[in-house]
């Protein structure tokens, strides 16, 4: 190798950057950042990131309690609805944001010290930052419901990190790819709403044939919100072990989930020293 390809690809880009508390700094300083200025100059601030998924609960609840009579025999329907919703719609937040990410960094795409990585986790990190938030509504409408707090409860927070981890994967692959591919935009907009009626959203998962239930437990969603439901609303809800058959199959989603991740870091990590050019 000559000295002149060595200086080159020493001055390259890469993901991570040589200093890892550098790297979490400036991922945690753009995801406060873009938290702070989404509400800047707003009255009602924070609220309005809440109207939308309270809108969407409130329209699929009256439409799915009062004209379809849909969820009157499952127990505490409409909290298991709002819990689902606001989950998915973290999945839906960070992926669909994150597609377009790297395009709307491209100032700082320019510098060639900035670690690149730090642009699709400051998506997820924000993101975070609003399930947090929601997840304090959620809790309201539970203890509101009657269902009293239980050690269960706790299942949340690696529920919550698989998920997380899903949707950085993605995120991850989706941003690097739509800097080639324009096209991932729109045909990510159409999976989100795929994915969206494929998860137990509306309904739940024990309201499946057996044969279709084992199946879209495959999916991590599924297992997600199927397992929510078990340790947050009800605990005779079948568990996400029991709705895919054994908890030996539970390898099957947890196995989706890092491998999204690590394909998604993998395509990430190869690109991150061209993204520039490629804008």
């Amino acid at each position: 190798m000559s000295v002149d390809t060595t200086v080159t690809a020493r001055l390259r880009p890469s993901a991570l950057g040589g200093d890892l508390r550098r790297f979490w700094s400036l991922t945690y300083t753009l995801a406060a950042t873009d938290f702070k200025l989404r509400f800047f100059g707003s009255a009602l601030g924070y609220v309005w990131t809440l109207m939308r998924p309270l809108m969407l609960f409130g329209v699929l609840y009256f439409v799915f309690t009062e004209v379809v009579r849909f969820g009157g025999d499952i127990p505490h329907y409409p909290v298991y609805l709002l819990a689902a919703i606001m989950l998915f719609t973290f999945f839906s937040e960070t992926t669909a944001r994150g597609v377009t990410s790297l395009i709307e960094r491209e100032n700082l795409l320019r510098k060639v010290r900035f670690p690149r990585l730090v642009i699709p986790l400051s998506v997820t990190l924000n993101a975070m930052f609003n399930l947090g938030l929601n997840m304090i509504v959620v809790f309201v409408f539970v203890i509101a419901s009657g269902i009293e707090p239980r050690w269960s409860w706790l299942e949340l927070i690696p529920l919550i990190a698989l998920l997380v981890l899903l949707s950085t994967g993605i995120t991850m692959l989706l941003s690097a790819l739509y800097v080639r591919y324009r096209d991932m935009q729109p045909i990510w907009e159409v999976a989100l709403q795929i994915l969206f009626y494929a998860s137990p959203v509306i309904y739940v998962t024990s309201a499946l044939p057996d044969s279709i239930e084992r199946e879209s437990m495959a999916s991590p969603i599924s297992a997600v919100l199927t397992q929510m439901r078990h340790a947050l609303i009800d605990p005779n809800a079948p568990t996400a072990a029991e709705a895919i058959g054994n908890e030996v199959r539970l390898l099957i989603p947890l196995a989706v989930v890092f491998g999204v991740f690590a394909l998604g870091l993998w395509v990430f990590m190869r690109e991150a020293p061209r993204i520039a050019e490629n804008l």
